[in-house]
């Protein structure tokens, strides 16, 4: 078995000014979808619209100031909402502590949806066709952030077999070992799901179906994932076995299904 690497979470220290891994890794989802979205604009329908509607450098900015929002926000709120309700209900100053960590997956979608709704009415278009195109552009930024959990030693996965080879045994998670949970979101949620939707979506689709391929392909990795990763404490496994991670993947797989089926039966996009 293997023993987590001992990685100092501070990065760079500059006097008072202490660069933390987990930053470095928020700072390279950022880039990473900087460097993509501009490689989406060469992409159909977005690459042949004009006048108005054109798609530039400057969309792909403002969504990331404005998914960054949604993600801190939808991201803290979907926490105390999904994995604490009662704890934050009987303690509401405590939602404002960002720094004592807490931060839901699901919750920062919801945030982006709404960051996407409010760019599409300020420019003038469907919000699916900015779903469309900022889709292909998130996982690898979903993939950042799981390195970030794998330095920091935290969301370890549960105990596996003595001869698994890459078994690990985390600071704090005990002395047996565990799946390293966070290598396998990293290569299924950020890597895997990055060059199929990647590829899928380098060919005009109907409106809807790339966002729904993001949906449906997130929620089946993040769901067969969670079957490796140690349940939260304080919840464990809810109904029928599952993780709180995995009830909330359902409605997303569905979601993402039904919004394919929609897409598959809509007009074809319109080049304008």
């Amino acid at each position: 078995m293997l023993i987590q690497p001992n990685i100092h979470p501070v990065a760079l220290q500059l006097g008072p000014l202490a660069v933390h891994w987990y930053g470095l890794t928020y700072l390279a989802a950022f880039g990473l979808f900087m460097w993509l979205g501009h490689l989406r604009l060469k992409h159909e329908p977005f690459a042949r619209m004009t006048g108005d509607h054109a798609w530039s450098g400057r969309d792909v900015e403002d969504i990331l100031f404005l998914g960054v929002i949604g993600v801190i926000l939808g991201g803290r709120l979907g926490y105390c909402l999904f994995y604490k309700p009662l704890y934050y209900a009987m303690n509401p100053l405590e939602v404002f502590a960002v720094w004592q960590g807490g931060m839901s997956f699901h919750g920062g979608l919801l945030g982006v949806i709404v960051a996407m709704l409010w760019l599409g009415r300020t420019r003038g278009r469907p919000m699916l066709e900015v779903a469309d195109f900022v889709a292909p552009c998130v996982p690898t930024g979903l993939g950042a952030g799981r390195v970030g959990n794998f330095i920091n030693g935290e969301l370890w996965g549960r105990l596996s077999s003595p001869d698994l080879p890459w078994g690990m045994v985390f600071r704090g998670a005990g002395d047996l070992p565990r799946h390293p949970s966070q290598i396998y979101q990293f290569l299924l949620e950020g890597l895997l799901l990055f060059v199929l939707l990647w590829l899928y979506a380098k060919k005009q689709r109907r409106q809807g179906q790339v966002a729904a391929m993001f949906l449906m392909g997130y929620g089946v990795f993040r769901f067969s994932a969670e079957f490796f990763r140690e349940p939260d404490a304080h919840l464990g496994l809810l109904g029928l076995g599952m993780s709180m991670g995995q009830w909330l993947c359902i409605p997303m797989i569905l979601c993402g299904a039904a919004l394919w089926m929609w897409g598959r039966r809509s007009s074809p996009v319109v080049k304008r």
